[in-house]
């Protein structure tokens, strides 16, 4: 039981590390991210949305998964999707990497509890549930909102191609895509508001 007790802090300070960690996403007041910070978010918009969704949801397991999600970024840190849209190489680096961070997170808790971790961060990635295809959307619908809210001085070129490309990540179910729909167009306004041109994407 103490070894338990012990892997279980050496979890927990491991997580500071996420508090540390900074996304590329800026706050409304101008400050960046911590990734915990849109971890926490992203478990808010599944207990928000669950009672709207049309299928039933393992709440407790979509919940875990999201948590979980983002911890190898404790060891492989956060790298923006932008960063490896169109490069394999990066990519495929970025899943290695991620891959041995779960690895090493299995053994640090150890026994089964080790195992779930893993189990449910290949489930996530695979998009192997429902859950898990939920799960995913609301972590690109959360970065987002949070583009959203921010300045629009800190989105790339590429961040407001990106605010036309969510559907591949939310078109597996209904209400999901309809609460995608709000986001971009709260997007969509911010742009215009901005004098920025978006007919020059491509919208639907």
């Amino acid at each position: 039981k103490m070894n338990n007790l012990r892997s279980a802090l050496q979890l927990i300070k491991l997580g500071e590390v996420l508090k540390k960690e900074l996304r590329h996403s800026w706050l409304s007041d101008g400050r960046r991210e911590s990734v915990a910070e849109h971890t926490w978010r992203v478990a808010l918009m599944a207990m928000a949305l669950e009672s709207s969704l049309p299928q039933k949801v393992n709440s407790e397991k979509l919940l875990k998964m999201i948590i979980i999600h983002d911890l190898v970024e404790a060891y492989a840190t956060d790298i923006p999707a932008f960063d490896t849209m169109n490069n394999v190489e990066a990519k495929q680096t970025k899943v290695e990497n991620e891959i041995k961070a779960i690895e090493k997170i299995r053994d640090l808790i150890g026994g089964e509890t080790g195992q779930l971790f893993y189990d449910y961060w290949f489930e996530f990635e695979h998009k192997a549930s429902y859950e898990a295809k939920v799960a995913n959307a609301l972590d690109k619908l959360e970065a987002q909102i949070q583009h959203n809210e921010a300045d629009l001085e800190t989105w790339l070129p590429i961040e407001i191609e990106m605010l036309f490309m969510l559907d591949k990540h939310t078109d597996f179910d209904p209400v999901i895509t309809a609460f995608k729909n709000l986001i971009v167009e709260d997007g969509i306004t911010k742009l215009k508001t901005a004098g920025v041109n978006v007919e020059q994407f491509h919208t639907k």
